[in-house]
């Protein structure tokens, strides 16, 4: 599948620059065309698999979004494999909605080790004041190749939430990664011009 992408792409950028006669841009074209009604069932479906959450995790990003005071969740791969989930919050109480989830607590009990019994149990976002500004909230997990796990490990070899406050100011021209919903000071909102029909 990857050879014939890269075929499709060397055949749609000679296109594009008119490395081709005209005789054989039809042809070109027809083969982008089959290739995308043929390929392109098998590559979503590659993709989707690829950001499915790994076995034994549950729909985290359906949860989150069922979460009252949730304003928003995006996902997304970085360039060094970590999975990201953003998910947005209105206030301290929301994040903390999403914390005492039965989703949340089941991620925890499943992955996280239980602290020594004489080691005190410290509140949940104890050092973030109830202010009523809205949290981000960054997971990020990098997996561990199935056939290099070791029997017994964990399915990660990262993974970390870090919690966010929005700055005054900032710029978004034709929308934003944030959600709409979410109040930033100062944030300058430059709608995009209206395409002409």
């Amino acid at each position: 599948m990857i050879v014939f992408a890269l075929v499709v792409a060397v055949v749609a950028l000679g296109y594009g620059f008119g490395w081709f006669s005209c005789r054989y841009r039809r042809e070109g074209l027809l083969l982008l065309a089959f290739g995308a009604l043929v390929f392109a069932p098998a590559f979503a479906a590659h993709v989707g698999a690829q950001s499915a959450p790994p076995a034994g995790f549950p729909d985290l990003v359906g949860a989150l979004k069922a979460t009252p005071g949730c304003l928003g969740v995006e996902t997304a791969r970085t360039s060094s494999g970590k999975q990201v989930i953003f998910a947005w919050f209105e206030d301290k109480k929301a994040a903390l909605n999403w914390y005492s989830s039965e989703t949340h607590r089941a991620v925890m009990k499943q992955f996280t080790p239980p602290s020594p019994p004489d080691q005190p149990r410290r509140a949940p976002l104890a050092d973030v004041p109830d202010d009523g500004l809205p949290i981000l909230a960054i997971a990020s997990l990098t997996l561990v190749d199935p056939s290099q796990a070791a029997p017994g490990a964990p399915p990660f070899r990262q993974i970390a939430i870090e919690l966010y406050r929005p700055l005054p100011g900032g710029l978004a021209f034709g929308g934003r990664f944030a959600p709409a919903t979410m109040k930033v000071p100062g944030l300058r909102d430059i709608p995009a011009p209206q395409e002409k029909k």
